[in-house]
């Protein structure tokens, strides 16, 4: 078989639906989605192997002005993940102006002569469809895109038609992962993420941007079909312990609640999942501390 490949990059602002859009894609969840900003920390991969062409795509975190360690490192992921792909799926909100780092991005991915598709997502909010043309114009002013596609990654409107351009921009070669793959993230940063994304859904704006989860322990029992899994969850203050755990311990119990319902459905087995809250002051701004999280 001649096999075709393609690596392609998610490139937003935060919360335009990037990783929405990844997990639609793939048609696997590979990277958690809460409604608050700067959600993904770090480059994730999804794999979409159609016959004999394989799409490799990064979702990356959304581009802001970093204020700590750790966003400078998530900003750099950014760069990083353009520096070599075969297209580049730009995704904006159909209203508003254009913002600095979109138009920055879009100077860059120009500049480096990197096809790009312009995805208008969240189209199922708009009363009239037309309300976009203001904004796909001031957008095209900026460089040519390959192709502009209005979508909704939520409820999937344009999304293969998004996939059918993708799949144009494949060329010949290796396919680089297994068929099967849909990610290349190991097991235990998936539940790690996916713990986290329950803590997002869960505590006020401040606290969890402050959180890192840490998979210690993951093992499958040999007497009995159940995964054991022990994880920490770091916080940078003991006052935001204090919430993390909430009265009682009730606000833990329904984050592991609900990560665990998740797990289960994920691996396909019975989990007994234990969480504990540790405080790591200032973790976001110790470099040692970032990569001992996985952020390298």
């Amino acid at each position: 078989m001649n096999t075709k490949s393609a690596f392609v990059a998610i490139v937003g602002m935060p919360n335009v639906g990037k990783s929405s859009l990844l997990n639609r894609l793939v048609g696997e969840k590979v990277a958690i989605v809460s409604a608050k900003p700067q959600t993904t920390r770090t480059r994730i991969t999804g794999i979409l192997t159609q016959g004999d062409t394989q799409l490799v795509f990064i979702d990356t975190p959304g581009m802001h002005s970093p204020k700590t360690k750790l966003g400078s490192y998530m900003v750099g992921q950014i760069q990083d993940s353009i520096a070599d792909v075969n297209l580049a799926i730009l995704v904006t909100e159909p209203l508003g102006e254009i913002r600095r780092q979109e138009l920055e991005m879009a100077q860059k991915l120009r500049a480096k002569r990197i096809p790009t598709i312009l995805a208008v997502n969240k189209i199922d909010a708009l009363d009239r469809k037309e309300k976009m043309l203001e904004k796909i114009a001031a957008f095209s002013a900026q460089m040519d895109f390959q192709e502009v596609v209005p979508i909704s990654a939520l409820a999937g409107d344009g999304v293969d038609i998004l996939l059918e351009r993708t799949l144009q921009s494949a060329e010949p070669g290796p396919h680089y992962f297994d068929d099967a793959a849909f990610t290349d993230q190991p097991e235990r940063v998936i539940v790690a993420e996916l713990i986290r994304e329950k803590l997002l859904q869960s505590l006020q704006q401040e606290i969890p941007h402050g959180t890192a989860v840490s998979v210690e322990t993951m093992k499958e029992r040999a007497d009995r079909d159940i995964l054991d899994i022990e994880a920490i969850i770091y916080c940078e203050k003991a006052s935001h312990k204090g919430m993390i755990i909430g009265k009682g311990g009730a606000m833990l119990k329904r984050v592991a609640s609900r990560s665990r319902a998740e797990l289960e459905s994920f691996f396909g087995i019975q989990v007994n999942l234990q969480c504990w809250v540790k405080v790591k002051d200032d973790w976001r701004n110790r470099e040692g501390l970032i990569r001992n999280f996985g952020f390298q």
